[in-house]
């Protein structure tokens, strides 16, 4: 009794909190967007208490194991680039599809357990109401913030999409791509070469394994300190599954990735060129020498990709649960 009182008083006080806000904000929430029907204050009614479910999801999930943070950031850019932010990377295969989830570029991703959680504790409260799709956006907010990183406001009202095939995720970029190439593929999707790098700063966070990073070191990379290439054959030495972090803080979300790329210890191919290149050289710089800086533009950068090609109204549907299409 006593833990249903305390979780209730802890959801009366986060309702409370929302209301002050949106005083403060001059008694609305509803910023633009740029997209039609997706708010801020988008389950204020229909769901008040949902950020505060996926808040406690996420919160419980890094306590027990931080690394999932990683997990978290990197599965909501997936989902974004393939087919919008729809939750298709959530979407278990049939014996009729082979799913995103399934490809090769995706076998690394962790974390779909805090996803399942939040959702099964929201259609609790709110049946039919929140989509995976958001819930996987806040997710990742959710994990940026606790692993240390900025913390930005996201709207919300996205669907969920029902298409979710292997062959697309080909539109995923490669460890391999040089500048040119990321720049390209980001640019497809309205990024600019600034907000590529900043984007690519999720790096922070995680781990890459030697499949991804091998070829570097067969074909002697001349972008890669020696002294780091002699760890990264150490690490591929226990065979490719085994797993080096991206930069000194693998927990936590700051900066040390673009200082590591400035001592050419970049772990990708896709990391170290953006320092070789002379088109992203200055904002590497940039970021590694000024961590506010960065924070401030992968913030705006991250808002923009969580609005790629949102599916809304009939065009989606809110998965009651976000592994198959209802």
């Amino acid at each position: 009794m006593a833990r249903v009182k305390k979780r209730a008083t802890a959801d009366v006080m986060w309702v409370v909190m929302l209301l002050m806000e949106m005083m403060r904000l001059g008694g609305s929430l509803r910023f633009g967007t740029g997209v039609d029907g997706l708010r801020m204050d988008y389950y204020l009614m229909s769901c008040p208490f949902a950020e505060q479910i996926v808040w406690n999801s996420v919160t419980s999930a890094l306590q027990a194991d931080p690394t999932l943070a990683a997990g978290l950031l990197r599965m909501h850019f997936h989902d974004c680039f393939i087919q919008g932010c729809d939750a298709s990377v959530l979407l278990d295969s049939t014996k009729d599809n082979t799913a995103e989830k399934d490809s090769p570029a995706n076998l690394s991703l962790r974390g779909y357990e805090v996803i399942d959680d939040a959702k099964e504790q929201i259609e609790e409260q709110c049946p039919g109401v929140v989509s995976c799709a958001d819930i996987l956006a806040m997710a990742a907010r959710d994990a940026v913030f606790w692993a240390g990183g900025p913390r930005y406001e996201i709207p919300k009202g996205r669907k969920d999409g029902a298409r979710s095939r292997i062959e697309d995720t080909i539109n995923l970029p490669s460890p391999t791509f040089n500048a040119s190439e990321l720049i390209r593929m980001f640019g497809q999707h309205g990024f600019s070469a600034q907000e590529m790098v900043a984007l690519s700063g999720a790096h922070t966070l995680g781990v890459a394994r030697c499949s991804s990073f091998k070829q570097r070191l067969s074909n002697s990379d001349p972008t890669l300190e020696s002294s780091f290439a002699k760890t990264l054959s150490k690490t591929c030495s226990a065979g490719d599954n085994a797993e080096q972090s991206f930069d000194a803080t693998r927990n936590a979300f700051d900066n040390a990735y673009y200082y590591a790329l400035v001592k050419r210890a970049g772990v990708l191919t896709s990391d170290q060129t953006l320092f070789a290149s002379a088109r992203t050289k200055g904002v590497v710089n940039g970021y590694a020498m000024n961590q506010a800086m960065f924070f401030f533009d992968f913030q705006q950068a991250m808002l923009k990709m969580s609005l790629l090609d949102v599916k809304q109204g009939s065009g989606g549907e809110v998965r009651l649960n976000c592994r198959k299409i209802n």
